[in-house]
């Protein structure tokens, strides 16, 4: 959506179009017509201490009751479909498997910690829905996303792929009192789980005759149709040959980028005025002495300039010494997709 890495739509991820539709559809039907139902599904702590209401923590991690969070988080989720696609639908699942465990058990240790050290009594107070692995897909989007600049606005400050990404977090995380508490946790379980702290990996994740079945009964429901009009970007006839085509997709989005950002600095630094055409250089100006002055005034040559043609070949050079650890970066990101 805003960023440019994959084709638009939800073609080949099954897994993130059922994560968009059915909790979404679940929250307007608990919103709109079945409201004396939410109690259900509110995501109380305390509750789950005192009365054992374990299920709570199921139910109460599921569905959004407030709208503005589920249109926030559907929109975070559309955009980090790009993961199911890189990683596969069943490595996509287990990280949100994982990052689902393991911040139900952050967001306890910090509830308690904030009672202990302030006495805020924040368990009851938790904002309902899936929100936490939303939160810890930020930590992939950061670590492996390249950064594309779009545009420069008010000097050092530029607008990049992932400028709206972030914005959209920051007001998902502003939308309650106690939801930082789900986004630290989430944080904390999607850096634990991409550095396979305790070896999560082996520990937290879908079997295989699992993501099997899911693949059989599920998968046809939630399956999209491949886009007519992009159907030949990074669609190889191998998963090699497509990981070549998205590399070099994001190689030229980060060229270009680049380019751009290096003619604006060398058009700051050279100011609104050419220097060279009023004062040229000592070794281009001729030794008129002996010669006539109208003859020397018709052989004289104009100053030198450097030409946008010749400049254009040494910005390349220069962008294309920095992209090397880009693109070896890349290609690490690839491989640890296999």
């Amino acid at each position: 959506m805003f960023t440019s890495t994959g084709s638009s739509g939800l073609y080949k991820a099954p897994l993130s179009k059922s994560l968009l539709l059915v909790p979404s559809a679940l929250s307007l039907l608990l919103t709109l017509l079945l409201p004396h139902c939410q109690r259900f599904f509110v995501y109380d702590l305390q509750a789950v201490k005192d009365d054992f209401q374990i299920w709570r923590l199921i139910c109460g991690r599921i569905i959004c009751l407030d709208l503005k969070d589920t249109f926030c988080s559907s929109l975070l989720i559309y955009n980090f479909r790009i993961f199911e696609r890189r990683y596969g639908s069943r490595k996509f699942a287990s990280f949100l498997l994982g990052s689902w465990v393991l911040s139900a058990l952050v967001e306890f240790i910090l509830v308690e910690a904030v009672r202990y050290s302030f006495g805020i009594a924040a368990a009851r107070n938790l904002p309902s829905g899936f929100l936490a692995p939303v939160f810890a897909l930020f930590v992939p989007f950061y670590c492996s996303i390249p950064r594309v600049q779009v545009a420069q606005i008010l000097g050092p400050l530029s607008i990049t792929n992932k400028t709206l990404i972030y914005i959209l977090g920051l007001q998902l995380f502003t939308s309650g009192s106690y939801i930082w508490i789900v986004a630290i946790s989430g944080l904390v379980s999607g850096i634990c789980y991409n550095s396979n702290v305790l070896r999560v990996h082996q520990v937290l994740c879908i079997p295989s005759w699992m993501a099997k079945f899911f693949s059989w009964t599920l998968e046809p429901i939630f399956a999209s149709s491949e886009p007519a009009t992009e159907a030949r970007i990074g669609m190889g006839a191998t998963v090699d040959i497509q990981r070549q085509q998205r590399m070099e997709l994001l190689d030229r989005q980060l060229m270009l980028s680049q380019f751009a950002q290096a003619r604006r600095q060398r058009q700051q630094q050279g100011g609104m005025i050419n220097w060279n055409r009023l004062f040229p250089p000592l070794r281009q100006r001729r030794n008129i002495n002996y010669q006539d002055g109208r003859r020397s005034e018709q052989q004289a040559s104009p100053p030198l300039e450097v030409s946008e043609e010749q400049e254009i070949p040494r910005i390349w050079g220069v962008v294309n010494r920095e992209l090397n650890e880009d693109q070896i970066a890349l290609r690490n990101v690839f491989r640890s997709s296999e």
